[in-house]
């Protein structure tokens, strides 16, 4: 019984004596500590100092875009800015040219035996970083778009960010000139393809119009020729039957021997109807043709047969003629093909050279383009970023100490251990 309550006094800790035991070891746990803290005070103070600098840019007020947009080929709102701007930020192509042009930013970071390229993309991985809002909570007010530059104290920083922004910006400005030049370029050469177009259809329509009227002419000259030719056939078979009727009383005439007009003519005071060859009297019927004598007979059958034509007894026949001569010659056709130039009748061409004229006229100074708003410059930072100096002396002290005292149990626990015997 009385060797478990030994046993039981044994297993208890002891805490009065770990205290003693590192008392005991003070000097030990203090030598340490000390020296923990000096490394870390070493390592504070003779470590490369690094710092931190960000800038900050957001969108700018869209009067600042007005001459852009009022050229009409090119629309750019603010946020649509910001976002090409921030993809240049994040282009290692632009940042590597930035380091070509800027060598002396750079030196700090060249290693003895390394390609420049391979030592810029190490600290282009390390250094820099593009901050973006949390895109659940973006909006108009809110929306910007930072880049950030952890580098060495021997570097200026401040300089590499801030030029850096200003070549960034500088390059948008001029891709944007180029884009508006070649969209411009584009679209003044599509508006001559349509000017030429235009002229070409035309052209096409007006020998098509003109081919209209010249067809119109002609079945109209054909309809009044063929309306002529049958006048002139009705008026020759009219003096055919005449020149018969005039043999046919003349024969009676001499067979009578009726030479001078008869007496009974004079009885007649109707005229002759050259319709019918007869005379009518006043109690309707028809003075018989051979009344007139076979010598007044004989000269009109005379006169019949040398005329050469019938036309002057028609008069629709001259005005058929006279048809045919305008038809001749249409002033619309002729004056259509005496034009000097048939742009003045292309309906659309005004337009088209007002918008070619616009385009011409576009002198876009890209320099005057405020694609963002520098809301914040980059700007030297008031103390390092790593290594923290009072930080890191101080975690040197808290694990020198752990350390220490760590060291001092083992210690004690080992010696304790040596003196205890069997039983």
């Amino acid at each position: 019984m009385a060797m478990q309550q030994v046993n039981a006094s044994t297993d208890e800790i002891d805490l009065v004596a770990l205290f003693q035991a590192l008392w005991r070891q003070k000097i030990l746990i203090l030598v340490i500590t000390l020296a923990c803290a000096a490394v870390a005070v070493g390592y504070a103070f003779l470590a490369t100092p690094y710092y931190k600098t960000t800038t900050y840019l957001r969108p700018s007020d869209r009067s600042s875009l007005d001459q852009l947009n009022e050229t009409g080929i090119y629309k750019l709102a603010p946020d649509e800015a910001l976002g090409r701007v921030a993809a240049s930020l994040s282009s290692y192509d632009l940042r590597r040219e930035f380091f070509r042009q800027h060598p002396d930013l750079f030196e700090q970071i060249m290693r003895d035996g390394r390609p420049d390229q391979l030592s810029f993309s190490d600290f282009n991985e390390k250094a820099f970083e593009v901050l973006r809002p949390d895109p659940k909570r973006t909006d108009d007010r809110n929306a910007y778009v930072g880049l950030a530059l952890t580098y060495p104290a021997q570097m200026d920083g401040v300089s590499v960010v801030n030029e850096f922004v200003d070549f960034v910006l500088d390059h948008e400005r001029e891709a944007i000139g180029r884009e508006v030049a070649h969209l411009a370029a584009n679209r003044l050469v599509g508006l001559e393809g349509q000017i030429a177009a235009g002229r070409a259809a035309y052209e096409s329509s007006k020998e098509s119009e003109i081919a209209a009227l010249l067809e119109k002419d002609a079945i109209k000259a054909a309809e009044l020729q063929a309306e002529r030719d049958a006048l002139r056939i009705q008026l020759r078979t009219k003096r055919d039957n005449r020149i018969v009727q005039l043999e046919e009383a003349i024969g009676i005439a001499e067979s009578l021997g009726i030479k001078k007009p008869s007496p009974l003519l004079a009885l007649n005071t109707a005229t002759i109807d050259r319709g019918t060859g007869q005379t009518p009297n006043t109690d309707g019927l028809e003075t018989p043709l051979y009344f007139l004598g076979s010598e007044a007979l004989s000269a009109e059958r005379e006169a019949l047969l040398a005329r050469a034509s019938d036309d002057f007894a028609e008069p629709r026949i001259a005005e058929i003629e006279k048809e045919l001569a305008l038809l001749e010659r249409n002033p619309q056709v002729e004056l259509m093909r005496q034009r000097d130039t048939d742009d003045l009748f292309l309906a659309d061409l005004a337009n088209w050279r007002k918008e070619a004229a616009h385009l011409k006229a576009i002198d876009l100074d890209v320099e005057a383009l405020k694609l963002v708003r520098l809301d914040q410059p980059a700007m030297t930072p008031s103390g390092p970023l790593k290594p923290r100096r009072a930080l890191v002396v101080a975690l040197g002290l808290v694990l020198g100490s752990m350390l220490g005292i760590f060291v001092a149990l083992v210690r004690a626990l080992l010696m304790s251990n040596s003196r205890v015997q069997p039983i």
